[in-house]
């Protein structure tokens, strides 16, 4: 999803469906932690994690190129009535290739805005010191020395509004989770979202998992968490981005439905390497930079050396048996069922009784 949709809800009250699915800190809401492909590295002060679009934005770029490339029937209708058939279409027929082509261009723009000449990745840093989240939004242009690019702060606290969002798309029911910063009106200030998205809600089991993974490293340091799904590179290959497009179709699509799609794959591959090759990697700001210094010899820090990074050597070091494959571990005071899909699907139908049944664990 692209989070410039997120815009809609500023201003106005957070929506009932994801106050109703709001994300509590201090229990798990689920029987497993567990991280599904959102991390980009972890140690005892802070962890960065991926957001949506990271890991979709090839799709918003051909989309974006496609309406670029769609301006052209504007100056191709202007031909054919001025030109090939000077006497079709006269002013109506410019007024329609103006129109067309201005439509185009503007979803062009709008879709392509911070694609290009951006940012490679927006990471989101949980902060275990400060007790915040602090979330690169966008490339700061023109930034005096130790401004950095453009940052938002969400406190890690009870208060704070996190929730399971729900979006309907022409693909289907997506989920994200999503934070809210609201005003003393109880609207909503700005949003934005962490980590993957996810798909259907048989894929609810895996955000709740996720959740856990993050509040079990925000509540008791990275001790006891189960390795990452893989960790993601910061710096991008060309492999890489062709995996980013392979994997975008699903991490199990048969190979015959790759191998027909290898022409959409391969066009993916090279306008997201072409972002890359155009934007830059993020600059933290001094005064959250400062607080990030990682302790010589932490032994949490990872990836260190030896640790694979990125889709490619992550699959083959879980070939060779060098990294754990689906890694997971059951959340500490957990006492609802062990079936997630279960606990998944009541989480979504029934927000009272959830919240009664989590009331009863908390007082137990």
């Amino acid at each position: 999803m692209d989070e410039r949709l997120m815009k809609k809800c500023v201003g106005k009250p957070v929506p009932a469906w994801d106050m109703a699915h709001r994300l509590p800190i201090d229990r798990p809401v689920g029987p497993k932690i567990q991280d599904f492909g959102s991390t980009f590295r972890v140690n005892s002060t802070f962890m960065d994690a991926v957001e949506p679009s990271f890991l979709e934005k090839q799709w918003y770029i051909t989309g974006g190129a496609l309406a670029f490339v769609c301006v052209g029937i504007g100056p191709y209708v202007y031909w054919l009535t001025q030109v090939r058939y000077p006497d079709a279409g006269g002013i109506f027929g410019n007024f329609f290739a103006l129109c067309v082509s201005s439509v185009f261009a503007f979803i062009a723009s709008k879709v392509l805005r911070g694609l290009f000449f951006g940012l490679r990745y927006r990471p989101v840093r949980f902060h275990r010191q400060t007790k915040t989240l602090y979330s690169i939004r966008k490339r700061r242009y023109f930034a005096a020395p130790g401004d950095g690019d453009i940052v938002w702060e969400a406190p890690w606290t009870k208060d704070s509004m996190f929730c399971l969002h729900s979006e309907d798309t022409p693909f289907g029911t997506v989920f994200h989770i999503r934070h809210y910063a609201i005003d003393d009106h109880g609207n909503v200030v700005r949003a934005f979202s962490i980590g993957r998205e996810w798909t259907g809600k048989a894929q609810v089991e895996m955000a709740l998992a996720q959740w856990n993974y993050w509040c079990a490293y925000m509540n008791d340091g990275p001790s006891q968490l189960p390795k990452p799904m893989l960790f993601h590179t910061e710096h991008e290959t060309l492999r890489e981005s062709f995996l980013f497009s392979l994997y975008s179709f699903g991490l199990r699509t048969p190979a015959f439905f790759r191998i027909v799609m290898m022409p959409q794959i391969l066009i993916f591959t090279a306008l997201r390497y072409l972002a890359n090759a155009t934007s830059r990697d993020p600059v933290w700001p001094s005064s959250i930079a400062s607080i990030c210094t990682i302790a010589s010899g932490d032994p949490y820090e990872e990836p260190r050396p030896g640790t694979p990074v990125g889709w490619a050597e992550t699959v083959l070091a879980q070939e060779r048996g060098e990294y754990p494959n689906d890694p997971s571990a059951r959340a500490e005071g957990w006492q609802g069922t062990d079936d997630g899909k279960q606990h998944a699907a009541a989480w979504l139908k029934d927000p009272a009784s959830r919240a009664a049944s989590s009331v009863m664990r908390g007082v137990q």
